[in-house]
């Protein structure tokens, strides 16, 4: 099973914020996923980004790969980039 991390809509119309999920890159945007592994709501100023970055990087280092705009989202939460020793 290829696996993303990717993000999943959720909220109201108009009032959207977004969950980032593991899910299988056949299956739907808002379709079935295997965890959750933090949020992102654009529409605060400045915009929350929480994820549990030990999680995420278990899911890297199993081959897991981040969408363009998780792995931008990544980078702003600190969890991309240098790793400890």
């Amino acid at each position: 099973m290829a696996t993303r991390i990717r993000l999943r809509r959720v909220g109201r119309r108009g009032q959207s914020y977004f969950r980032i999920v593991i899910a299988d890159q056949r299956s739907p945007r808002d379709g079935r996923f295997v965890a959750t592994i933090g949020h992102y709501n654009p529409r605060t100023n400045p915009a929350v980004i929480q994820v549990d970055a030990e999680q995420a990087r278990s899911w890297l280092d199993k081959g897991a790969l981040p969408t363009d705009t998780v792995r931008s989202l990544f980078k702003k939460a600190g969890v991309l980039g240098k790793r400890p020793a």
